[in-house]
């Protein structure tokens, strides 16, 4: 028992005897899983140990550069105990890794050959002008013989030849070497490209992990090493197939790009893809008191120092919720960073710095914004906490490029209709309306539109939760036309007031070859102060839309909408005509300066 005590304490803290013990080789070990999140990616290994029973030290080696070196962590199995985990470096002559070798020494033999090719370009470039000073001698040779009538006429044509020939043969020489160094330079860059990707950045360092366990009984085993990497991420990509016919499915062919960078190969590996953000901590940070700061222009401009260059705290408030969104992300982000680097005070100060930006939001929303949250922006970070685990095992090489895979595919059934906004646009565009009737969220993403084989155009895909209805266009329809003009407009006074009236007609015109739904929308001006402007639209021929979200969200702003059925060939003096008038009433003492879209 005492034995076994001190060879437990030894293995733990790294105790040696009088006798240095031989360094244990590195173990047998294989990537089975790897989660990719946002910005890291969490790889786990398969790790064999030692057949004996009793404490050991297991090795696993190389980790790649990318290796964040405090995430490290070991699990057991049956009959082993993991007593500890930690990251070491060592100082190597030359990288152990073959293809690394085989690519330096590639290089090398290319960097040679560049060197041979210049010489011989050299040599060549010291002939020529051999050449150019034999020709300047050759003629001034020749002149005298002349001036003496002793000119030898076949010598002289013989001399002229070889001349000829070898200027002719050395220019057809520099232009090959030039060829082949140019190629070889191509060679060199290409190599060391591929060196750096293979690599990943990889320094004359060799990165181990060291396991530390106690085998309660001899035998095959295994136990599992886990550590997060960075230079890895993923996001979601879409291409939304629709079918020719009214009654055609819509499928969704749900795709992630993966960026995998981190030095290391995933061979026949588990995927997972996930939106959340790996948390090595077992508590949250600290609550801090959020105080107030007075100020004009920027109400709080701390001057703290912080990790990387950055001030936590140091933050600009500005009325802008989108770029304070964007400060309060990366902040989260370095908190994130900070606690799974095990930097608690930093990872803290992080968080409660990106809470007091949200805080402050507070102040700036408007009515219209409350419930909604902070603006979304571009990407996935911020939305909803999902996995997506991939049905088949899968194959990722450390390359500079994404990587395409494929999620799911769905099929929804569409409502399909056509939306024209001549106010806008003369196009009219084919839209559905889809319902996520699937188990997947559908986070926010391009995507690629196709109507049967066509393309038809990309567009962003929103957040789509589970059960949620969305839409989605497929591109504009040249079988169907609009066009909006103003028929008549009017100025007259009523009181103290002066009122414009405006007529509009809107032609919708049909070259299909059977009836299809049509939303056709306009809008009027829309004054946030009724009591100084008013603007009311006067019955038309055509009732605006009785949708009840229509009414609810779009109708108090002044929106139109109508919805029509448009007959086949319903063109030209049969077109659909859709004429409304509209009235703007204002104190006579009342400028209108412009129109504003908002």
């Amino acid at each position: 028992m005492p034995h076994r005590l001190v060879a437990l304490l030894a293995a733990v803290f790294g105790l040696t005897a009088a006798a240095p013990a031989q360094e244990p080789k590195p173990a047998t070990s294989k990537v089975i899983a790897v989660t990719v999140y946002q910005n890291t990616a969490l790889i786990t290994r398969e790790v064999t140990t030692p057949d004996a029973a009793g404490p050991a030290e297991v090795v696993v080696s190389p980790l790649p550069p990318s290796t964040v070196a405090s995430s490290l962590y070991a699990e057991g199995g049956d009959g082993i105990r993991v007593l500890g985990a930690r990251y070491r470096t060592r100082a190597i002559a030359e990288d152990t890794r073959e293809e690394v070798r085989k690519l330096e020494t590639k290089l090398k033999e290319a960097q040679k050959k560049a060197q041979q090719l210049a010489a011989d370009q050299k040599a060549v470039e010291l002939n020529t002008q051999f050449l150019t000073k034999l020709e300047g001698f050759t003629a001034a040779t020749l002149q005298h013989l002349t001036e003496k009538g002793q000119l030898d006429s076949e010598k002289t044509i013989a001399l002229a030849t070889f001349i000829r020939d070898t200027r002719t043969k050395g220019v057809k020489e520099e232009v090959t070497l030039k060829q082949q160094i140019e190629a070889t330079q191509e060679e060199i860059a290409f190599t060391q490209r591929l060196l750096q990707e293979r690599a990943g950045g990889v320094t004359r360092t060799e990165r181990d992990a060291v396991v530390v366990i106690d085998k309660t009984k001899a035998g095959l085993a295994t136990l599992r090493l886990n550590y997060l990497v960075e230079s890895a991420s993923w996001k979601p990509q879409y291409k939304l197939r629709a079918g020719t016919k009214e009654k055609d499915q819509v499928t969704i062919e749900y795709l992630a790009a993966v960026t995998q960078q981190t030095g290391e190969d995933w061979s026949g590996v588990t995927l997972d893809l996930s939106t959340a953000q790996p948390l090595l901590n077992a508590a949250p940070p600290d609550l801090r008191a959020l105080e107030i700061s007075i100020g004009s222009g920027a109400l709080m401009a701390q001057q703290q120092g912080g990790q990387k260059g950055l001030n936590p705290g140091g933050y600009a408030m500005m009325n802008d919720i989108k770029k304070l969104e964007e400060q309060s992300k990366s902040l989260r982000a370095q908190s994130v960073d900070n606690l799974n680097k095990k930097e608690i005070e930093a990872g803290g100060r992080f968080a409660n710095d990106a809470a007091a930006i949200e805080q402050y939001c507070d102040l700036l929303m408007t009515k219209d914004d409350i419930g909604k949250g902070l603006p979304s922006a571009d990407g996935i970070a911020g939305g909803p906490s999902v996995t997506y685990h991939l049905k088949t095992k899968l194959t990722l090489p450390s390359r500079n490029d994404d990587q395409v895979l494929e999620i799911a595919k769905l099929d929804l059934a569409p409502k399909f209709y056509y939306k024209a906004v001549p106010v806008l646009t003369p196009q009219v565009y084919r839209l559905a309306d889809l319902t996520n009737t699937t188990d997947y969220v559908l986070l926010p993403g391009e995507a690629t539109m196709y109507l049967g084989t066509d393309f038809v155009g990309q567009t962003k895909m929103p957040l789509v939760a589970i059960g949620k209805p969305f839409t989605v266009g497929f591109g504009a329809d040249p079988q169907l036309q609009v066009q909006r003009k103003l028929l008549d407009k009017s100025r007259t006074t009523q009181g103290g007031n002066q009122v414009l009236t405006f007529k509009y007609r809107i032609l919708v015109n049909s070259y299909k070859s059977g009836p299809v739904d049509v939303q056709v929308w306009d809008r009027l001006p829309h004054a946030e102060v009724q009591q100084t402007i008013a603007v009311n639209v006067m019955k038309g021929e055509l009732d605006l839309s009785k949708d009840p979200l229509y009414l609810r969200d779009d109708r108090p702003k002044n929106l139109l909408r109508w919805d029509v059925k448009i007959d086949p060939k319903q063109n030209a003096e049969k077109a659909l005509s859709i004429d409304y008038d509209f009235k703007i009433e204002f104190e006579k003492t009342v400028n209108i300066g412009a129109f504003l879209a908002k």
